[in-house]
């Protein structure tokens, strides 16, 4: 990521004696080294690659609770201004524009503010949750960003320099769950398209992000993984029509492969029109992909926040239930495996040979 880092600050959230969640909150912004460049790096990098990602917007309207009777009505029922986080993000920014690069004393207040907030959070849904709560803002590509993450400490050991072996502590990026990130930019300039908050989702049904994004007052518009199956699925359909031959397909999805990743790596979205571009164009009947995928029921959306699964999709048919799993690459259909959707039936020709040895085995036991 080259990006430029505006200003970067960790709080910590503990367990106190008293069994309930406690701030232990930085006296101020760590200066941005190239160390600190190297960690803002490698937390973007890791909330790219996490799958099934949710986007959505900040909630406009805020519980109607009586002013009179406000602060009662929120103790008795544990109700809390969803909006408040969003207006105190909005006058950090608006702070930042009036005191213009100075306004590392404002972000750090921000986010002192914002960790107070997700204490309380945590106390309002009876969560339990530690850690260290990292706030980075950062430049990339004329966009503006500001990352939230809480992140967890694996002991790991080191050997020194007179060979003695040394217990150390590390973040653990590969296991980050809890994670949001604001395109701040389009949020000032396109609030409408209320796409400006995207944020990592629990696995297997788990909504492990529900508090958090309760925390910051978001709610998820758009299904990211559903957008990328009907994405693949558009994909699969439009190059049947164009009457290509197996080869063929299997090297334009290796384009959309490639095109994916790009995106994933930049932390960008996906664009209709430019996948289109690589992909083949009727010239008689001035049909591509784009316009493909507007005749379709449900036409694709424009933009679309790339899933690192999908590229599993774009590579391999895979699935599994009733005892059975099964996973080949997509080329081998009709070369080495064959569908018969008339009997529901699988043939494979060419079985792997550690599998082949094992059916071997067991035929000549029987």
């Amino acid at each position: 990521m080259s990006a430029l880092i505006h200003h970067f600050v960790v709080h910590r959230l503990i367990l106190n004696k008293e069994e309930k969640i406690e701030a232990i909150p930085r006296d101020n912004c760590l200066a941005v080294t190239p160390e600190i460049e190297l960690l803002a790096h490698q937390i973007n990098h890791s909330f790219n690659a996490k799958p099934g990602k949710g986007v959505g917007h900040f909630v406009d309207n805020a519980p109607s609770v009586d002013n009179e009777h406000k602060d009662n009505d929120e103790e008795k029922s544990g109700i809390t201004d969803v909006s408040a986080f969003a207006n105190e993000l909005k006058n950090y920014m608006a702070e930042k524009k009036a005191a213009g690069d100075n306004v590392e004393d404002a972000f750090h207040r921000f986010s002192v503010s914002a960790t107070n907030r997700l204490v309380k959070t945590l106390a309002d849904t009876g969560t339990v949750e530690t850690g260290f709560l990292i706030f980075c803002q950062y430049e990339y590509l004329a966009t503006q960003y500001l990352m939230i993450a809480l992140l967890n400490t694996r002991s790991h050991v080191e050997v020194t320099h007179s060979l003695d072996l040394s217990a150390r502590e590390h973040l653990d990026l590969a296991r980050m769950q809890l994670a949001v990130r604001f395109d701040l930019t389009q949020w000032e300039i396109q609030p409408e398209q209320q796409r400006y908050v995207s944020f990592i989702k629990g696995r297997m049904g788990r909504k492990v992000s529900d508090f958090f994004m309760q925390f910051v007052g978001c709610e998820e518009l758009v299904d990211v993984k559903q957008q990328n199956k009907q994405l693949i699925s558009t994909v699969d359909a439009y190059l049947a029509s164009e009457a290509l031959d197996p080869q063929e397909q299997h090297q334009h999805r290796e384009e959309v492969k490639s095109y994916f990743k790009e995106k994933i790596d930049a932390g960008e979205s996906l664009s209709v029109d430019e996948l289109a571009n690589r992909l083949p164009a009727n010239e008689e009947t001035n049909n591509n992909f784009s316009a493909f995928s507007q005749q379709m029921e449900t036409p694709l959306e424009k933009e679309i926040q790339p899933d690192p699964a999908a590229l599993k999709q774009l590579a391999k048919f895979s699935g599994q239930g009733g005892g059975v799993s099964i996973s080949f690459e997509r080329k081998l259909m009709g070369d080495r495996v064959f569908y018969d959707p008339a009997t529901d039936t699988l043939t494979l020709r060419g079985l792997p040979p550690n599998l082949k040895d094992q059916l071997n085995r067991q035929s000549s036991m029987d």
